[in-house]
């Protein structure tokens, strides 16, 4: 008896890595949106070398080259799609679990006098509500994420414009720098387009979570 309990204690083990290594593993609906994801950014980029440079600082990948930026791309942004979907679900679990702890009075004072139940539920009482609060908060966690690659997306485009003025013109209106100089943050500037994607895709994030806040309030 101890020896059968042993080998499925062991197989249980075994089970649970294999579940963690298979929610680690990009689902082809994520894979194919990561593709979709960096054509449109080799797009925007405008050139092999800001592609590359955006792939590093943006997708978060290393050893890139213009050779085998796209490949860097497409796997790495794969992986971070997946881990978004993770991060949203976890998010939406822990929101909910929090909200569903609340009184029904706590919860109604900001929920338009609706029980936890009544605001998420569809089914009889109400019990499939805490399903159905989870689906609904990874869905709008996940459509973040989504806007966050539009708005990298928006800033490729918006850099690959700057980067295409003379020094002269872009220098005119940077303080007397270039653009490698404005943006560029290691050897000779050589990563300033991706810093740029960067920094202006969180610029947006920014104002757009200012303008949810005002119209909040």
């Amino acid at each position: 008896m101890k020896k059968i309990l042993t080998v499925a204690c062991a197989a249980g083990m075994a089970a649970a890595v294999a579940g963690t290594a298979v929610a680690d593993t990009p689902t082809s609906t994520e894979k194919t949106g990561a593709a979709k994801y960096c054509k449109a950014l080799r797009t925007s980029s405008g050139s092999p070398e800001a592609f590359a440079a955006a792939v590093k600082v943006v997708v978060g990948a290393k050893k890139v080259t213009v050779k085998n930026a796209y490949g860097k791309c497409v796997s790495n942004q794969a992986k971070n799609n997946a881990s978004d979907d993770q991060q949203a679900h976890s998010n939406a679990a822990k929101e909910c679990k929090a909200e569903k702890a609340m009184s029904d009075e706590d919860f109604a004072a900001t929920h338009g006098g609706k029980t936890f139940a009544q605001q998420y539920g569809s089914g009889k009482n109400g019990k499939n509500a805490y399903g159905k609060c989870v689906s609904q908060k990874a869905h709008e966690n996940k459509a973040e994420a989504a806007q966050e690659n539009k708005d990298e997306l928006s800033a490729a485009k918006q850099c690959k414009a700057e980067k295409a003025q003379s020094d002269d013109e872009f220098a005119a209106a940077h303080g007397g720098k270039t653009f490698a100089q404005q943006y560029g943050t290691n050897k000779n500037g050589k990563n300033a387009f991706g810093k740029c994607v960067s920094s202006k895709s969180k610029q947006q994030e920014q104002e757009q979570g200012d303008s949810g806040d005002t119209q909040t309030t």
